[in-house]
């Protein structure tokens, strides 16, 4: 039988947060604002496939909201929640800390 001593809170958000591309699908979003889903795919080296199960597994979780405009051609946009900005410090703070111990070798 599996126990952890993480806080059940915890160990969910990282469930969530640590799949595949979900990382960066949220920090796409974070820095371009409201995105159709082709903006979002050209932007990361990512599979269409991959990225709209990574963008349903966030709108389930609340992270992640979805509008449809009734347009001809119809338009869908992606955009975080409240709950998903909630997560911009966390990400400024992984980005200071990649900035300042992560080395890209050339």
């Amino acid at each position: 039988m599996y126990h952890s001593d993480l806080c059940p809170r915890f160990e969910k958000a990282m469930e969530i947060i640590s799949k595949r591309w979900t990382g960066l699908v949220i920090y796409q979003l974070q820095n371009g604002g409201p995105q159709r889903f082709s903006e979002i795919e050209s932007s990361l080296p990512i599979s269409g496939r991959v990225l709209s199960d990574r963008l349903k597994d966030l709108e389930q979780a609340g992270l992640v909201k979805r509008d449809v405009y009734p347009e001809t051609p119809v338009r869908i946009e992606y955009s975080l929640t409240e709950k998903g900005q909630a997560l911009r410090p966390v990400f400024d703070s992984i980005e200071r800390w990649a900035h300042d111990w992560i080395s890209i070798e050339k």
